[in-house]
């Protein structure tokens, strides 16, 4: 299980476990980089254009789990990318 306990849960799966991504926001003139779970979180639900897609509920919830240490943070990751795709959003991993 990935259990977390501490003040930085959010913040401490980075490179691996949680590449990076850019995101470009619709009028938006530069991209926003994902490098956490709390980045996500805040992407999705601070900025997110819509709330009502299937996939953005899932990559909630799926990031959500992974804050509190119950799902893996790629499986975040990969709920955020298929939550993009639906509503038309571009990204691009950001490989170092």
């Amino acid at each position: 299980m990935f259990m977390m306990q501490g003040p930085n849960v959010m913040n401490r799966y980075t490179s691996h476990q949680f590449p990076a991504l850019r995101i470009l926001m619709s009028g938006q003139e530069k991209y926003s980089v994902v490098r956490t779970l709390g980045d996500a979180a805040t992407m999705l639900i601070s900025e997110w254009p819509g709330d009502d897609g299937e996939e953005y509920v899932v990559a909630v919830r799926t990031c959500l789990d992974a804050i509190r240490g119950t799902t893996p943070p790629d499986a975040a990751r990969e709920a955020l990318i298929r939550a993009a795709d639906e509503a038309g959003i571009r990204y691009l991993s950001v490989v170092h």
